[in-house]
């Protein structure tokens, strides 16, 4: 009996296994043992690495350093470092670097690319050449730490904050030395999908991984009829489990390509099987729950190989932001091969450079919409396989889109047969342990950055994506929620210093972010990085050598918000100067991603600005044979104009959800059953129903519905942007803010943009202040009929400038601004 998944037949479970712990996020993301308990002996510390690995277990400003692994290479002797260099190490975790030793420490082993002994046989049990050789096209290097002091320059008033942001700086800079010391450097530390999982050699399988917890383990599957006692891993003083799998009397490799795997753990906890925690597949098969960890090895004649080169990151960043599963227009879960092959032409042609792409990284729980990882290094396998997303991204590139994956490095599933929680029976493996280990409001587990192998796994994690699936960067999730120990939640940000660099910052945390993207820009240049902070953290994007957490952009997580602010009030209750100051304010120097709404607003329980806007007349008065009405009209109009006025004074780049551009005309509501919560309460469910988890492109493309302007209205306007460059100009100002007419008027670039929001008045002859002379054209009119409006403006006029200083502008022309209208001027070029 067997299962099909994209062309792989998988063998059908032949035993039982319990359920795992399920979340109960309902899609909502709004915002053990303490090993500090243990003794301590300081006196002994000399860091080693537990694989080429650390003995640092718990790396933090305040807490421990455990000894927990030993690095394994081929050769199997370790070399010592020289008394010196464990001299310095000493030297830079004395004050406040504490070491549980569990055995004296002798010598320090570090696994450097060249440096193996010849002749030299693989440690332990297994004779597998592959762990370390990788052959780079080109040299990659990562920039050795700066002093970390720019930042004072940039922004004096960080002067006040210096000792935290000091201290900050100090402690990324012991991280980068220990590294440097135990494990080679940062390039090599970030290569640990190359040594924990399954590896192949000409020789047979080697499967190690990280559970010291653990008091025995053996490695379980269809290849050994899942026997427990067929195939017994050994385990170093350190916690590594380690096992060699010869290759078949034949030559054949000892476990089959798509067959399924298990860990069978005897742990404090009890006896547990769980998948692998660095798998790079896991499948759930028809009719169960628990999910499968997938040995994922094709032929090399079945492997995808990539076809098309990187793009380089665009000056200006437009991101359509997706998700695989609901971008089908029917009520089902879409796959890759869907995607790539209808999603991305569409993605192309209304004018995006970037698609960011939700949930690739296996999550059980459908209805999380991805946050609640169970398996890291996985993509889902709800979409189809890993050589199915390889082709997707391949076909982006060969378009010319840049792509982006929403990574979560925030939380972790509380699952624990599937995922990382308890993995190795303790409640510390990857996680801070009781209340600070746990997300109250997600209902997830909190990773412990301040543990050696975490920061590994992580650190691993992002450059696997990059490397491995050639993603172009990255968006981080709930990044407010790993800088501080309170995750944002009941917080509200003044923008106070004090907020932001005090006790309840999490040092580990941000040094962890800051060496992640010293490692991304280092060995990926090209690469995009975007946090998603709601608190507005300074130094957020300023690069880590000048003391910045290191990030390109933060997502401009304000804007939406006051949006949905401002549609539960009046027209006349809208004030123009509260728009403009959400929209620019942000960090001079910190780029942002603008938008005016994601995923966010479109779950079911929010509403998009399109539902906040017509409501249940978008079901009646869509079509255009039928008469609008002045909801319908309204909503229309100002859906274009905020997209707009988001897109031209809110960042340095812009982001839209998938559907959104046309004013898709219901919320996402993924299938699920009714919940019983332990309170008692009932949340109905849908009969998990996906009437409501697709996206009705359809609906943009109909040329008889209304929605189609408003589609035709985004295109142009990412079109314009791709034209002028006006979200990356250094020029910008604001010359009108007029709270009586309701007008707002602003140059960005060589544009200058009206926007027109009262909702009756018109203004005939109104004057423009503009600084370059010259005759102005309209490039950008949301009144046009093509994009649903009234046909207002006369696109064949010309607009002459007049000396004479206007709204503090040097110069002006008057203009026609009819009322809920936005028009984008251009200096003529004929």
């Amino acid at each position: 009996m067997s299962f099909a998944l994209s062309g792989i037949r998988f063998p059908a479970a032949v035993r039982g296994t319990g359920l795992a712990a399920r979340s109960g996020a309902n899609g909502d993301r709004r915002s053990g043992v303490d090993l500090s308990l243990m003794l301590l002996r300081k006196e002994t510390f000399k860091p080693r690495s537990i694989f080429g690995g650390s003995s640092i277990d718990c790396l933090s400003s305040s807490v421990t350093v455990a000894a927990s692994g030993k690095v394994l290479i081929p050769g199997g002797q370790s070399d010592g470092l020289s008394s010196s260099a464990d001299s310095v190490a000493d030297e830079q975790a004395s004050d406040d670097l504490q070491v549980l030793q569990e055995e004296p420490v002798d010598t320090v082993e570090v696994m450097y690319e060249g440096s193996m002994k010849e002749g030299g046989k693989e440690s332990v049990t297994s004779q597998a050449k592959n762990s370390v050789e990788v052959v780079e096209e080109k040299p990659r290097s990562i920039p050795p730490p700066g002093n970390g002091q720019r930042i004072y320059d940039i922004d004096p008033l960080l002067r006040g904050h210096h000792a935290h942001l000091d201290y900050r700086y100090s402690q990324y800079r012991k991280m980068r030395a220990l590294i440097d010391q135990n494990e080679g450097g940062l390039e090599l530390f970030s290569r640990g999908y190359e040594n924990f999982g399954f590896h192949r050699s000409a020789d047979g399988i080697v499967y190690r991984e990280w559970a010291p917890g653990a008091k025995a383990a053996a490695l379980i599957g269809d290849f050994n009829n899942w026997n427990p006692n067929a195939d017994v891993m050994t385990r170093n003083e350190f916690g590594v489990w380690e096992i060699f799998l010869p290759n078949n009397a034949d030559g054949s490799p000892p476990i089959p390509h798509g067959s399924r795997v298990k860990i069978h753990m005897d742990t404090p906890s009890g006896v547990k099987d769980s998948i692998p925690a660095w798998i790079k597949f896991s499948v759930q098969a028809p009719g169960e729950i628990p999910y499968n960890g997938i040995y994922y090895d094709p032929p090399e004649e079945e492997k995808y190989v990539f076809q098309h080169p990187q793009p380089k990151a665009p000056k200006s960043l437009r991101i359509y932001e997706s998700h695989v599963g609901m971008s089908s227009p029917e009520p089902k879960i879409n796959t890759y091969a869907s995607f790539r092959d209808d999603v991305l032409p569409r993605i192309k042609k209304l004018g995006y450079n970037a698609v960011q792409i939700m949930a690739i990284q296996e999550h059980s729980y459908y209805a999380s919409f991805g946050y609640h990882v169970t398996n890291f290094f996985a993509p889902s396998s709800r979409f189809g396989t890993p050589d199915d997303l390889k082709s997707l991204i391949d076909k982006a590139h060969e378009l010319g889109l840049l792509v982006l994956m929403d990574i979560v490095h925030s939380h972790a599933s509380n699952n624990v047969l599937d995922g990382l929680n308890q993995f190795d029976g303790t409640d510390t493996h990857y996680f801070h342990a009781g209340s600070r280990g746990y997300h109250w409001m997600w209902d997830s587990r909190l990773f412990n950055y301040g543990s050696w192998e975490v920061v590994r796994f992580l650190l691993s994690n992002a450059r696997w994506w990059l490397e491995e699936y050639k993603f172009d960067g990255f968006r981080f999730d709930g990044v407010t929620s790993m800088m501080y120990t309170h995750h944002g939640l009941q917080v509200s940000f003044t923008g106070n210093y004090n907020e932001y660099f005090g006790f309840a910052t999490d040092v580990d945390a941000v040094v962890y972010l800051m060496l992640v993207n010293d490692l991304i820009h280092g060995l990926f240049p090209e690469a995009v990085i975007i946090g998603e902070d709601v608190s507005g953290m300074p130094t957020f994007c300023l690069p880590v050598q000048d003391g910045g957490v290191g990030f390109d952009y933060r997502l401009h997580m304000a804007v939406p918000d006051k949006w949905i602010e401002l549609l539960q009030l009046k027209d006349e209750d809208w004030k123009m100067g509260d728009i403009v100051h959400t929209l620019i304010n942000r960090r001079w120097s910190e780029k942002c991603v603008a938008y005016a709404e994601s995923h966010d607003q479109a779950l079911v329980g929010d509403k998009t600005i399109a539902f906040w806007l017509m409501d249940k007349d978008m079901y009646d008065f869509m079509a255009l044979d039928r008469p609008s009405t002045p909801r319908i009209d309204r909503g229309i109009a100002l859906h274009k104009m905020i997209r707009l006025i988001t897109m031209g004074l809110g960042g340095e780049g812009y982001l839209n959800f998938m559907g959104n551009e046309f004013g898709h005309p219901e919320w996402i509501d993924f299938p699920r059953g009714v919940q019983h919560l332990p309170s008692g309460k009932v949340i109905p469910g849908n009969n998990y129903s996906f009437d409501k988890c697709r996206r009705r492109f359809d609906l943009g493309d109909a040329d008889y519905l209304r929605y189609r302007g408003m589609q035709e209205f985004d295109r142009a306007m990412q079109h314009l942007e791709e034209k002028y460059g006006f979200m990356t100009s250094e020029h910008q100002y604001i010359s009108r803010k007029d709270e009586g007419d309701r007008i707002i008027i602003f140059e960005r670039g060589d544009l200058v943009f009206v926007f027109n929001f009262h909702w009756s008045n018109s203004y005939f002859d109104y004057r423009v202040g503009c600084l370059k002379p010259g005759k102005y054209k309209v490039v950008l009119d949301s009144d046009d009929k093509l994009f649903g409006g009234f046909g207002r403006i006369d696109h064949n006029a010309d607009y002459f400038s007049s000396e004479g200083t206007y709204d503090n502008r040097p110069r002006s022309f008057s203009v026609y601004a009819p009322s809920r209208t936005a028009v984008v001027y251009a200096l003529s070029e004929d």
